[in-house]
């Protein structure tokens, strides 16, 4: 309460001197027509005129977002704290122009838009648009039916800012946290070529085509994953609660003579595990936040990204939906009509890999110099051959988007062989591995017993 009376009062005494209390600027975040992103602030009366401004000036906007700014000195958000910092927004440059009391919106309810309520939202507007359905009425339509009240406020102002005469990507820019670059750009270049609902149309089959893949993946890790839980807890209770009775009896029974080595390394691992299990869990709570610390740098996330794709078993999997994806987005933003080097910048983004990443940095520094895609594609190693020979056929037919159509289609059809083959060959080795783990401990236990039972004759 405090706080906002605080607030309210330095609001009166501004009106009151008559100085300006909020000043409309907006962050961007633009690709030039080399390709290269660059970010900064500019003044405009709303966003509109900012992405109008920012193409005049020759760049393609990605992101743009309001920031308010007004009295020098002072900064406060919606948690109402002051600070003398800047405002950094992703993808900003960070600088602070005139240091003045900045006030940058987010959508709390943005996070709680699940892809799949995205997809639904895609493919119901390509329907609707497609049956001739103005683009306002349609939204009207899909607000009506939305059960998720968040994302119905966020259709509900994507209709104004429609009946207000903005276009739809001008409306979703202001929401980036549930429209990504690669959806904004689509959504830019179908109104460019009066195409919307046919990008809509391509938007949702590639959404619904990523989620697919998406699953099969994950389905593909589940069972091995739920396999080695029960494998760990049967093991953690062989340990804890069976082997320490038996250690007992061999105490009392073999009167201090020496146990067998693999008794004896069971029985420490047992008491390992009982009486020092938190240092255990701490160790392993330590590497996973080591681990997490590390991905978030980019040496760190290129090494470990690195070591997934070339795993044993999965490694070939987890390559193979990259390289689906990889063909599934870069031809869907060309054939939408997307520049190939936003496209590219876009794709990179969006592959989560950054080894993968890299290479296709690589790709669009040389692409950007004047060079095809398929040979810096090829110079990278990280793509198959196949990959980078159907790019080159593509582009020198003029078929580019269609070749990455096929090269998308193939590698999905992949990774449904590739899950199957795993399936199979998974199920045998965990089930070697559980008797493997469980028999040495049995064999361990017996080995003192049968000492034991000759000591008796």
């Amino acid at each position: 309460m405090l706080r906002a009376f605080s607030l309210v009062l330095f609001g009166l005494w501004h009106l009151e001197f008559g100085l300006p209390l909020l000043m409309p600027r907006f962050a961007y975040t633009a690709i030039d027509v080399r390709g290269a992103e660059k970010s900064g602030r500019l003044d405009a009366s709303d966003m509109k005129q900012a992405a109008a401004i920012l193409r005049g000036q020759g760049l393609f906007p990605t992101e743009v977002g309001p920031v308010f700014t007004a009295e020098p000195g002072l900064r406060t958000g919606f948690s109402g704290r002051t600070t003398n910092k800047p405002v950094r927004r992703p993808g900003s440059t960070g600088e602070t122009p005139g240091n003045g009391l900045q006030l940058e919106l987010r959508l709390p309810f943005a996070r709680i838009v699940k892809p799949k309520e995205l997809a639904v939202f895609t493919r119901q507007l390509a329907t609707l648009l497609k049956a001739g359905m103005p683009l306002l009425r349609g939204l009207e339509v899909l607000a009506r039916q939305e059960r998720n009240r968040g994302f119905q406020r966020i259709i509900a102002a994507l209709a104004d800012t429609i009946k207000s005469g903005g276009t739809l990507s001008e409306a979703m820019t202001a929401h980036p946290r549930v429209f990504d670059r690669l959806y904004l750009n689509m959504i830019r270049a179908g109104e460019a070529g009066g195409v919307l609902d046919v990008v809509l149309d391509r938007l949702a089959r590639f959404q619904e085509k990523s989620r697919q893949l998406r699953g099969k993946i994950t389905a593909a890790m589940m069972y091995p994953l739920i396999v080695l839980a029960v494998a760990v807890m049967i093991l953690a209770g062989l340990l804890v609660y069976v082997v320490p009775k038996f250690q007992q009896i061999f105490a009392d029974l073999l009167k201090g003579a020496p146990l067998p080595w693999l008794t004896q390394l069971v029985l420490t691992v047992s008491d390992a595990v009982k009486n020092h299990y938190l240092i255990a869990l701490g160790a392993l709570a330590a590497a996973w936040i080591g681990l997490g610390i590390s991905r978030r740098t980019a040496a760190g996330a290129r090494l470990f990204d690195t070591l997934v794709i070339r795993l044993p078993l999965f490694g070939d999997l987890f390559l193979k939906g990259i390289v689906a994806r990889f063909g599934r987005t870069l031809g869907t933003l060309l054939a939408s009509g997307v520049p190939i080097l936003p496209a590219l910048l876009i794709t990179r983004d969006t592959c989560g890999n950054a080894r993968v990443g890299a290479a296709i940095t690589e790709v669009h520094d040389r692409v950007k110099e004047g060079a095809p895609v398929a040979r810096p594609l090829e110079a990278t190693t990280v793509f198959p051959p196949m990959v980078t020979s159907m790019i080159d056929v593509g582009e020198h037919t003029g078929q580019l988007p269609e070749m990455l159509g096929k090269i998308a289609d193939i590698y999905e059809d992949e990774v449904d062989n590739a899950v199957a083959g795993l399936s199979s060959l998974i199920e045998p080795i965990l089930i070697l591995f559980l008797a493997l783990v469980v028999g040495t401990i049995v064999i361990a236990l017996f080995l003192p017993i049968v000492r034991i039972v000759q000591l008796l004759t």
